[in-house]
């Protein structure tokens, strides 16, 4: 899908305080950034921010970072976050295939990945941010205890995710292909591509990776 292109977008992303604009000085060092010693949570491809926000919100005793490499689609979570006052989440326009040069090992607790793009052709599958060359990036900067939750409505991506968590030689936590008619919704915050699916009848699929300690 082409993204259209929204006028002055990089000039205000460039400027905007709740951006991070050499994410490579931090790595290491993002506690630093907020001034405390609380669990750092990553949302990779975060779109409008609407789901990190609320979480922000809800859990002040952890730092938040969105990751979206898309100025269009960055603005929007820029105009939203200004709205909101909150000292736990920052954004960062980057490309994920190079996460592990912004992020130390043992650096992040979770990392979501929301209804990412499916890449559906054969020949793109590593680009697929649950593919097994993503699952190793994450494996460098994750907590041991760290996890990976993933939720998308699409099937064929969810099924080839599934197959890629053991390829991997990560663990399920849990899995389900119909999150909100499941055990695990309790808690669940949706994002704002979840709420259009839903509507439309599509079941959400999520799955909760973790390595064997």
């Amino acid at each position: 899908m082409r993204l259209r292109n929204v006028k002055g977008s990089r000039d205000t992303i460039a400027t905007n305080q709740y951006v991070v604009h050499e994410p490579e000085l931090y790595k290491g060092k993002w506690n630093d950034l907020f001034e405390n010693s609380n669990p750092i949570h990553i949302e990779i491809g975060m779109g409008k921010g609407k789901f990190l926000m609320q979480l922000a919100t809800l859990n002040p005793d952890i730092n938040y970072i969105g990751i979206e490499k898309y100025s269009s689609v960055l603005i929007r979570a820029i105009e939203k976050r200004n709205e909101i006052e909150l000292s736990n989440l920052f954004f960062i326009r980057f490309d994920a295939e190079y996460i592990n040069d912004i992020f130390a090992e043992n650096e992040i607790s979770r990392i979501y990945l929301n209804f990412s793009d499916p890449w559906p052709k054969d020949r793109h599958a590593k680009r697929r941010l649950t593919s097994k060359e993503f699952f190793a990036r994450y494996n460098q900067i994750l907590k041991t205890d760290g996890e990976v939750i993933f939720k998308t409505d699409n099937r064929d991506l969810f099924a080839f995710s599934l197959e890629e968590v053991e390829i991997a030689g990560w663990k399920l936590k849990n899995s389900t292909f119909d999150l909100h008619h499941s055990e695990y919704n309790e808690g669940n915050v949706m994002t704002e591509y979840e709420e259009k699916f839903s509507k439309m009848g599509n079941p959400i699929h999520r799955l909760v990776a973790f390595r064997e300690k």
